[in-house]
């Protein structure tokens, strides 16, 4: 029988997203000033560049790649931040001036990464996703049950594997980042369904593409359940350190977070090997802060390996595989459209099949790769106690060097990717899968992969 947790804290009202949603004006006004301590690190001299060029790449996103989703005032707010930007050049406090645009736009884009999370809908989509999930991973006529069965069953259907009672103690020592593998436009949703009703931690904060906002009534729901927009159109400088900044400062006043370093999904179904640093070193920035600051608080990284046996995007994500690593050589597939016949086997499939969804979790570990233990210690591969500020110390001082914390970011992104292959769960659909493929490849002894999946195309 899969176990399932009670609540670390009962009280939903009192979860660290929401006590961050309570206070989000205080929260934006802090968070802009976090942010712009960081730009002037690097940026002190060179505002009106770094503006200019902010101003030039938001002018070409809107032109050339417009969401229903933007503000209506995109143009006339860019075009006013333009028209302000020339007439700094002309004053005596240009510097001044230039900061103040520069507060703008953080603030512009600080309303818009942070997301709400309102208690009362959270309360209405853990009976909404109960359903929602036991429609997808039971059957409608099961053995013992009528009739998609109960939320029991399925809570069954999610199969928990790691130190579950060793990731609940380390919740009151610290703050807990998840960082799982991502394969599905479902994750952030099954997941956060699956630590609350099965191991009984609180909501965390999770970043959601901007573009799941163009569908009204699913981003009226993620925006109050505690997700931050991220609009990956945006490249610019001043909205990347935003959005770093974001996940940093969250993580510093203690909001439990989950990032996908993956970046985006795994259009192959692979293990993600190639991770973004940016989210990883946004933890470790945080540790540092917290050792500055004399708090002595610990950030612990949680690896979390997710296993389906299908996603519902499936043929989307083979599709992109093949054309991205396929490029003139793969002919897409002429799609035949929606068809009475489709409609009838997806009811039929629906009603009559059931699946499970697997969550390995890692070793917990500390910003660093090093093991913990259950009162929150960190062990190197040796066995040593180590101490965080060792880390940060240079001539006897913490002290932050962006260089040597790129390195760390890069060791742990190593140790997450190492953790996702040894804690994977290899599923049924997987072998089957594997070797049903081989079994075909053979049969076209010689042939191009290319070759092959248009040969199979033509066939269906």
């Amino acid at each position: 029988m899969n176990n399932t947790y009670p609540h670390i804290i009962p009280d939903v009202s009192q979860w660290p997203v929401a006590l961050q949603s309570k206070y989000r004006a205080e929260f934006i006004s802090e968070l802009n000033n976090y942010v712009i301590e960081q730009i002037l690190e690097t940026h002190k001299h060179n505002l009106y560049d770094l503006i200019s060029r902010t101003i030039y790449m938001e002018n070409q996103r809107i032109k050339l790649n417009p969401w229903k989703v933007d503000p209506p005032d995109e143009r006339e707010y860019w075009k006013s931040i333009s028209t302000d930007l020339e007439n700094t050049t002309i004053r005596e406090d240009r510097f001044d001036a230039e900061l103040e645009l520069l507060k703008r736009i953080i603030n512009r884009y600080a309303e818009e990464i942070v997301g709400n999370f309102k208690p009362g809908a959270f309360k209405f989509s853990r009976v909404f996703l109960t359903s929602f999930f036991k429609r997808i991973f039971n059957r409608y006529f099961g053995p013992g049950f009528w009739r998609w069965g109960s939320k029991r069953s399925l809570q069954e259907k999610i199969k928990l594997r790691g130190n579950i009672d060793l990731i609940r103690s380390l919740f009151n020592k610290g703050t807990v980042v998840f960082m799982p593998t991502h394969y599905s436009n479902l994750d952030s949703i099954m997941i956060g369904y699956a630590i609350d009703s099965n191991v009984g931690l609180p909501s965390f904060s999770y970043g959601a593409g901007l573009n799941l906002f163009n569908v009204e009534i699913v981003g009226f729901f993620i925006n109050r359940l505690g997700a931050f927009k991220v609009d990956r159109r945006k490249k610019n400088p001043i909205y990347l350190e935003c959005l770093k900044s974001m996940a940093s400062y969250s993580i510093i006043k203690g909001v439990n977070c989950l990032f996908f370093p993956g970046g985006t999904r795994s259009r192959s179904g692979s293990i993600e090997d190639k991770l973004k640093l940016g989210l990883i070193s946004s933890s470790i920035e945080a540790q540092r802060l917290h050792l500055e600051k004399g708090n002595e608080n610990k950030i612990f990284v949680i690896p979390l390996s997710v296993g389906y046996h299908f996603v519902l995007e499936a043929s989307q994500l083979i599709e992109q595989h093949l054309q991205i690593i396929g490029k003139e050589k793969y002919k897409r597939a002429r799609s035949a459209g929606l068809t009475f016949s489709t409609i009838i086997r997806f009811v039929k499939d629906l009603y009559t099949r059931s699946s499970e969804v697997y969550m390995s979790f890692g070793d917990p570990m500390d910003v660093f790769g090093n093991n913990v233990d259950v009162d929150g210690n960190s062990f190197d591969k040796f066995g040593h106690k180590v101490n965080m500020g060792d880390y940060f110390t240079f001539d006897g001082e913490l002290s932050s060097n962006r260089q040597r914390e790129g390195v760390y970011a890069k060791y742990l992104g190593e140790n997450l990717v190492d953790s996702y292959r040894r804690f994977n769960v290899i599923l049924s659909s997987n072998v089957v899968s594997f070797v049903a493929f081989h079994t075909i490849y053979k049969e076209y002894n010689g042939t191009d992969l290319f070759q092959l999946s248009e040969s199979e195309n033509k066939s269906i």
